[in-house]
């Protein structure tokens, strides 16, 4: 059997839905005690059944216990996509008593309600609503008093088996589109004279290759005068026969999002006063209508695919006539008096317009919603093509709306017995005051084209209709020179700000979030956490620390006894006692020990110590087998336990303590320092050994090996920089700055999704971080993920305004309080200058009191004046210049320069001072000291008092060796009122350069000033060998010695302290200096030269003579 076999098609499920009782029914009749009611069960155009008929009293619901059943079949995709969207509409129905000679009996509709099947869709089995029955018009429930109970009905929804399984519902996704109301429309929109029909329309795949045109028809007008209620329901996409309150559905109500949190248009601070006046005063046009569409697996991949591919889905908006007929049917008259109007089959679109929703953040991780204000165009072929890459349903969706609205303006069908009656009761309503009601009855508003007869598919041949549109459309294939088309009546929309409120939200988001329980095990599983050294209570050195303190607890009670039994003979022995005075003594104090029980109590007490030695140190847990080797091991452990107790006994009887062991005279901050000091002055080497001391202090603090990374990146030692982060990583895997940097590496070395796994593990770890976000966009960008990108720099943006918001409330409060005291404090001294001056006076007290209220007002009367409106704050830097300054501190090179790229472009940013000093900075770092004086230049002529600028001037001549204009740059960049950011190299550079051209008293200022900031051993012996250049030798050696204290292997130091000690003729330290500094190999030729030279003079200093 060479065929394959058939897919295995799901047998279709039958869907029961049990209509239980009705409660607080009320009948035409006002005498009637009872109620004969049904129940009437419909899906879409098709009945389900009807119930029997039962009586409801008013203190007893009708039990009408009918089971209306319908099946699920799996064979169409589209099947569970109409249980999605179309409700099970309840029809509840009054018998009227038979009269005489009547052959059928009338009936009355009461009310109806929907039934929502979304539950079944989600995988449930069983679902049970109580709903309240709404009204139809010319009910008898209609004239309910308020307070009265309303009517309601139980219904229960049941399937054997659930209508998705496990594996389904992973693969598949449901969309949810809600359209709300369209603002600011065109001006030429009025609510009076003729009356149009308002449609929208957006393609939506329901297969991998096959498209559909989702249709919102029916929009209404609605002036600006007829407000909006704040809870807006929705409204079904295709209610059937629901009419009234029934057609909206049952909890469903329209989310109110604040601007900020909004993902359209018209976001900014210049918007919002449009979208105020739009909203509140200018006609709008209302939809509020859900249209629910089951996608399955196939379907998804195409939506995912599409939006990657082209991130805008256009939404088409048109305005249409309304349908001649009231019956849904043409007659010759109404056949003429459209050829008139211009009206064919498909429907006339006027008004042209379409929105882009920019689809893109549904692709972003864990996003299952937008909802926002998009601005609608003016609509050409053209346009749509180049935007979207597709072609307009616009056609295709005039007919399908034509097709609805016919259908929504059709009366209902002819009721038993009663079709007379009825009708001239609906025309009575519609003459009357309900108007509202008669319009709810036309908002069946979207359908699919499988919900609409005589339809075409959505395909290359649905351009070859009649074109009935009055915009003028153009080939969007056609030569690049023809003439771009032109839409008049679209360009209103343009002209007039419009923008239409869309809500897209899915079941599950298109891309899972990866949870944090996830990122934590992959970051552990990459880098494994280093387990913290468990503190060992039973360790060999504990227990021979244990039988220390024990020894020395027993000697104290034995000293103790000792001086209990001897303390009045201890006086008479002022001289040295006998060897026989002493035996008798010992024999004395051990019979005592024996008699009175204490001996065998100190035994004891020393005996669990020596047991923990013996397993501990010796490992011994079991009992020995060889006689002789019990022997041995006796007394091998016995001359162990007598070193210790004379240890012991030596370290409590010594009569001088030893010295402790000196604390190191330099912490971890300074090591730092000392550091980033040799690496500003190009000495690595000495740069690597401050950070390899550091950690060797304290190797799991995850700070020192974060620093010793940066340096390593700096040098451009990627392994060693990946090594040391990686250890950063270990010892705290929440470490923000490491888990960043080893990001950064990762992408250095090509290793993308690891990369990736250590950003996204950042935001976790903080997620509301603007850098940890800013990083993550910067490596989308890295690795061509546009979308990713766009969602880390919103996210990063948001948390950027929220922190000046916050900023800004705080330094309004604070001036808020500092007003209040000042307030408080002012009428503390008005109060006692009023009592002073009241004490003079003799008036009694009663006039004193209507004087005091004639004059002066008290301060509860005062009135406190309204604030004034706080602006909305801006931020004070992007989000690109934060990351900037971060990543110019770590040494990240290529990640610096891309975020320097964001930030030229970036509306807030741009071409600034501090975008120029950036740069500059990158560029020297990279050594390319040309494009950096460039990029300095560029920020003077923005800013000519930038102390930045000009220290990063000085430092590009200082490397340069143009040492005049680096002088003057540095002695600009301290004359003014503001520091530069790293005032430390400023102070060493420019007082070297003042040692260079022999200005020894400027050298010694500048250094003094450098190690008033931040001494170091560089800055100590720059003021040395200044001293030592004035003659000032003293001066010169204290801070000689400084400068050992902090570096005592500096062979500068070391041959400038035997310099001294030359001129001042101390033969043994010339010596022993010289000595320490050709041993710690000093290289300068010039210094040896200058030390021998005077060595020659004064005839010492050197061994070797």
């Amino acid at each position: 059997m060479g065929d394959s076999e058939p897919p295995v098609i799901r047998p279709p499920e039958t869907i029961t839905i049990t209509v239980l009782r009705a409660r607080n029914l009320k009948g035409s009749s006002a005498k009637a005690d009872a109620v004969n009611a049904t129940v009437k069960v419909e899906f879409g155009e098709k009945s389900l059944g009807e119930s029997p008929k039962v009586d409801c009293m008013a203190d007893t619901p009708a039990e009408f216990n009918y089971n209306a059943t319908m099946s699920c079949t799996y064979d169409d995709p589209t099947a569970l996509d109409e249980i999605a969207h179309k409700p099970v509409v309840l029809t509840v129905i009054e018998v009227l008593p038979k009269e005489k000679k009547q052959k059928e009996e009338k009936t009355i509709s009461l009310g109806q309600c929907t039934v929502d099947m979304l539950p079944l869709v989600k995988g449930e089995t069983k679902v049970k609503y109580t709903l309240t029955i709404n009204p139809v018009p010319g009910s008898p429930l209609e004239s309910i008093p308020a307070d009265a109970p309303r009517p309601e009905i139980d219904v229960v929804l049941s399937v054997n088996e659930p209508l998705v399984d496990e594996s389904q519902a992973n693969q598949s996704n449901l969309v949810t589109i809600t359209l709300e109301s369209l603002y600011s429309p065109p001006e030429a929109w009025t609510v009076t004279g003729t009356q149009y029909a308002y449609a929208a329309a957006l393609p939506l795949p329901v297969t991998s290759e096959k498209e559909v045109p989702i249709v919102f028809a029916n929009g209404g007008l609605k002036p600006g005068v007829d407000k909006e209620p704040p809870n807006k329901q929705k409204k079904w996409a295709i209610p059937a026969t629901a009419q009234g309150n029934a057609v909206f559905i049952p909890d469903h109500f329209i989310a109110n999002d604040t601007i900020d949190d909004e993902d359209g248009d018209f976001r900014g601070k210049e918007e919002r006063e449009h979208r105020t006046i739009a909203e509140q005063e200018k006609n709008r046009v209302t939809w509020n209508t859900e249209r629910r569409s089951y996608l399955e697996g196939s379907a998804i991949k195409s939506l995912q695919d599409k939006i990657a591919k082209c991130r805008y889905w256009p939404v088409e908006v048109m305005r249409l006539p309304q349908p001649a007929s009231g019956k849904g049917k043409k007659n010759k008259g109404d056949d003429h008096a459209d050829t008139k109007k211009g009206v064919d089959d498909d429907g006339s679109v006027s008004f042209h317009g379409v929105a882009y929703v920019n689809l893109a953040p549904l692709l972003y991780p864990g996003v299952k919603r937008i909802r926002g204000a998009y601005k609608i165009n003016s609509y050409t072929d053209q346009a749509l093509f180049e935007k979207t890459k597709r072609r307009g349903v616009g056609e295709e969706a005039a007919r399908i709306a034509n097709n609805i609205l016919n259908r929504s303006t059709a009366s209902p069908g002819p009721k038993k017995g009663g079709k007379d009656k009825d009708d001239k009761k609906d025309k009575d309503v519609k003459k009357g005051s309900h108007s509202r009601q008669d319009e709810t009855r036309r908002s069946n508003s979207v359908a699919l084209p499988h919900d609409v007869e005589d339809h075409e598919p959505h395909g290359k041949d649905h351009h070859d209709h009649k074109k009935t549109s009055q915009t003028v459309k153009s080939d969007a294939g056609s030569e690049p020179e023809t003439a771009a088309p032109v839409n008049l009546e679209g360009q209103q929309y343009v002209d007039s700000k419009a923008y239409v409120m869309i809500e897209i939200s899915l079941s599950q988001p298109l891309i899972h979030k990866r949870p944090p329980e996830e990122l934590a095990r992959k970051v552990a599983e990459y880098i494994p956490p280093r387990p913290l050294f468990p503190k060992r209570t039973d360790g060999a050195q504990r227990a021979v620390e244990d039988f220390h303190s024990q020894v020395t607890s027993v000697a104290g009670l034995v000293l103790d006894e000792f001086r209990d039994m001897f303390s009045e003979e201890l006086p008479k022995g002022g001289e040295n006692l006998s060897q026989e005075a002493m035996e008798s003594r010992r024999q004395k104090l051990i019979y005592e020990l024996n008699a009175s029980g204490k001996y065998f109590a100190f035994k004891e007490q020393l005996k669990h110590s020596v047991v923990k030695i013996v397993r501990e140190k010796y490992l011994k847990t079991t009992n020995f087998e060889d006689r002789q080797e019990l022997q041995t091991f006796l007394s091998e452990l016995y001359v162990y336990l007598i070193d210790q107790m004379h240890e012991s006994l030596t370290k409590t009887l010594a009569i001088e303590d030893q010295a402790p062991v000196p604390a190191p005279l330099t912490d971890s901050a300074q090591l730092k320092h000392f550091a980033r000091e040799a690496e500003v002055n190009g000495n690595f080497e000495l740069a690597t050994k401050y950070y390899q001391e550091r950690i060797a202090r304290n190797r799991n603090d995850p700070c020192h090996w974060f620093d010793y990374g940066t340096f390593c990146l700096y040098i451009n030692d990627i392994t060693k920089a990946e090594e040391c982060f990686r250890e950063c990583v270990a010892i705290d895997q929440k470490h923000l700055h490491g888990l960043l940097l080893y990001g950064v590496v990762c992408t250095l070395l090509e290793k993308h999704d690891v990369a990736e796994t250590f950003f996204e593990a950042a935001t976790n770890v903080q997620p509301r971080s603007i850098l940890a976000w800013t990083m993550l966009g910067l490596f989308y960008d890295t690795v061509q993920n546009e979308i990713g990108a766009e969602m880390a720099y919103i996210e990063a943006n948001k948390l950027n305004q929220q922190a000046a918001v916050a900023v800004a409330r705080a330094l309004r409060e604070e001036e808020l309080s500092k007003q209040r005291v000042e307030r408080s404090e002012s009428e503390t001294d008005t109060q006692k200058g009023r009592n002073k001056s009241d004490s003079n006076l003799s008036r009694p007290g009663s006039e004193y009191k209507r004087g005091s209220q004639r004059g002066t007002p008290q301060p509860e009367e005062t009135t406190e004046e309204q604030p004034p409106r706080e602006p909305t704050p801006v931020p004070t830097s992007t989000i690109y210049m934060q990351a900037i300054e971060w990543l110019l501190e770590v040494k990240a090179v290529p990640f610096t320069e891309r975020a320097l790229a964001h930030e030229l472009l970036s509306p807030m940013g741009g071409a600034t001072a501090q975008y120029h000093i950036a740069l500059a900075r990158v560029k020297l770092q990279k050594r390319e000291l040309e494009e950096g004086e460039e990029s300095l230049n560029e920020a003077l002529q923005f800013d000519y008092q930038n102390p930045d600028a000009w220290a990063l001037m000085g430092h590009v001549k200082y490397l340069t060796n143009d040492t005049a204009e680096a002088r003057d740059c540095y002695e600009r960049t301290i004359s003014f009122v503001s520091d530069a950011s790293e005032m430390h190299s400023i102070y060493l550079r420019l007082a070297s350069i003042y040692l260079q051209e022999g200005r020894f008293q400027e050298a010694k200022t500048t250094f003094l000033m450098a190690c008033k900031r931040s001494p170091s051993c560089v800055s100590w012996l720059g003021v040395g060998i200044a001293c030592y250049r004035l003659g000032e030798l003293a001066e010169a050696e204290d801070a000689l010695s400084e400068a050992n204290i902090l570096n005592n292997s500096d062979p500068e130091v070391w041959g400038y302290l035997s310099l001294v000690c030359l001129k001042t003729s101390r033969q043994l330290e010339a010596e022993q200096a010289y000595k320490y500094a050709i041993k710690v190999n000093l290289e300068d030729t010039e210094l040896l030269d200058e030390i021998i030279k005077t060595q020659q003079e004064v005839g010492f200093g050197n061994p070797q003579f």
